[in-house]
């Protein structure tokens, strides 16, 4: 693939044929809500710098401008396949883009499911997950992954390596043994994919948003769950994209964090 580059910096198009070669975003066309890729353009279309965030918000495009990024990739987006009036809150996010010339780019179902990059791929990668096949059907796409880790662990443990501690994530339902040695991840809003972790006989299931309705279930499958919250899980992806401009491309990358809490 040819980039071209100016004064280390390179052109829009080019970045998202670049992003495009790495994700599957023409693939996921028709399958994911988000309108992946770019959201916003530019009136400049040199990009030397971008931002990384979880979501499309006033704050990341706050923080994203006073670093000075000309570009912020996001996970979530602002536009999911349906027209939105430009009013109200969704107006005053377009407007500060725009004035700014503060570029967007969103990639939400390939990144979940990326094999290195993605979020899920990242967790699995962080508590040293091994013989790693995929896990989680959504909408017939595959979008998680699933493992043995090294060596039996509690569900503590794998909290604190994926969330700095127990006390971190949304609930955990501490129902199944109490080593580890299987584990499922979905990153995100996958509460319902407890009964495949259940089929598959794994001892802990992690995925990002709560469910009361799964408490039951989990309780009588006697599987361990933890909810570790959505922003939680979804940091990993956006991340790794940052990492990956500026190792590949040399452009100067920055994660701006706002999380949620939930």
């Amino acid at each position: 693939m040819h980039l071209a580059h100016y004064n280390g910096g390179m052109q829009l198009n080019d970045l998202d044929r670049f992003l495009r070669s790495k994700l599957a975003i023409d693939a996921m066309r028709g399958e994911d809500p988000s309108i992946n890729g770019i959201q916003v353009q530019r009136r400049e279309p040199e990009i030397s710098r971008v931002a990384v965030a979880v979501d499309a918000c006033l704050e990341s495009f706050r923080r994203a401008a006073e670093w000075g990024a000309e570009l912020l990739f996001v996970h979530h987006g602002l536009f999911w396949g349906h027209e939105s009036p430009l009013t109200g809150a969704h107006y005053e996010r377009i407007r500060y883009l725009m004035e700014r010339d503060l570029g967007l780019y969103a990639a939400h179902l390939p990144l979940d499911m990326h094999p290195s990059l993605g979020n899920n791929a990242r967790m699995a990668s962080e508590i040293g997950l091994q013989q790693v096949r995929p896990f989680g059907s959504y909408h017939g796409t595959t979008i998680g992954v699933t493992g043995m880790l090294p060596e039996p662990a509690d569900v503590g443990s794998v909290c604190d390596s994926l969330f700095g501690g127990r006390q971190e994530a949304l609930s955990v339902l501490p129902f199944g043994p109490e080593k580890i040695e299987s584990v499922a991840l979905v990153s995100g809003g996958a509460p319902r994919l407890v009964s495949e972790a259940i089929a598959k006989e794994v001892d802990l299931y992690v995925t990002g948003d709560a469910s009361h309705t799964i408490y039951h279930e989990a309780l009588e499958s006697e599987t361990n769950v933890v909810f570790g919250g959505h922003y939680n899980t979804e940091v990993w992806g956006v991340r790794a994209v940052g990492e990956l401009l500026a190792a590949e491309l040399g452009l100067e990358t920055t994660f701006v964090d706002v999380p949620t809490g939930l």
